[in-house]
């Protein structure tokens, strides 16, 4: 089902293992204006091409550890991404919390 009225995207977090076609999708969404966000390995990758980036780090406040194993589990990115953009209780709660919302995983 394709939804009526689709949401913009604004924001996306890329975090892959496997690096392969990631310069080229995330080429593609920062040409449409959208700002990345992503972890440690991914956002060097897309830095090195130049690809604007911002490290979850920097949103978070956190840097990742456990070898990598945690990085992205923190309120700011996945408040980001649960909120749900049609109830203005969720918008609220970003707004009072200062989340920006994530619209692409």
């Amino acid at each position: 089902m394709v939804a009526a009225n689709p949401l913009p995207i604004r924001r996306a977090l890329i975090s892959v293992s496997g690096k392969t076609g990631i310069v080229a999708f995330a080429s593609a969404l920062a040409a449409r204006g959208v700002t990345l966000i992503s972890t440690g390995g991914s956002a060097q990758t897309l830095g090195a091409a130049g690809i604007p980036v911002i490290e979850v780090a920097e949103v978070t406040g956190v840097t990742e550890f456990l070898d990598g194993r945690v990085k992205t589990l923190h309120p700011a990115i996945h408040g980001g991404l649960l909120a749900r953009r049609d109830r203005p209780d969720h918008l609220a709660a970003l707004t009072e919390r200062r989340i920006a919302p994530i619209d692409l995983l």
